[in-house]
């Protein structure tokens, strides 16, 4: 009897520690991925910075991208101001998306013939960043400062080379 009450406590004792040993619990979890829509950005309107008066002395036009024009040094504006416009671009995306944006940092050259100009201090509404709407949309428009040569020879300025606005999200 006394080797049946062992091997029951031994096999208590083994059991016990056997099945406590092989338990096993788990849980499960799902994965997820959002793939958001691309962000674009297209040319929605160029930039032109109007007639503009030109004297002895140089001077710079101030492109506001509310699209209204100063001026400094010996630039005047004649009262026929032509097409004055900031440039326009049209930016798509995920909705409420916020993003960054970059304008040119170097000045873009416009010529007329032989005869140069350049654009720089771009800026931009809205500034560096923008957010998208509820639609996915916003537009930015662009402004810059157009410098002008003391006597420049009239004409109509063109970039050879178009500048670049980027966005990318934030």
């Amino acid at each position: 009897m006394k080797n049946i009450i062992k091997f029951f406590a031994i096999a208590t004792v083994v059991l016990g520690f056997a099945t406590s040993s092989f338990a096993q619990v788990s849980a499960t979890a799902t994965a997820t991925g959002t793939i958001i829509t691309p962000i674009t950005i297209t040319n929605a309107g160029n930039m032109n910075f109007g007639n503009v008066a030109v004297s002895a002395v140089a001077g710079t036009v101030i492109l506001a991208p509310a699209s209204t024009r100063t001026i400094t040094g010996g630039v005047t504006l004649p009262a026929v101001p032509g097409t004055v416009a900031a440039a326009h671009f049209a930016v798509t995306g995920t909705s409420n998306y916020t993003y960054a944006i970059t304008l040119p940092s170097a000045a873009t050259t416009v010529t007329s013939g032989a005869n140069t100009m350049t654009i720089n201090a771009f800026t931009s509404n809205p500034g560096t960043t923008g957010t998208l709407s509820a639609t996915g949309t916003q537009t930015i428009d662009v402004g810059a400062t157009l410098n002008v040569g003391a006597n420049q020879a009239a004409g109509t300025y063109v970039s050879l080379t178009p500048f670049q606005v980027t966005v990318n999200y934030n």
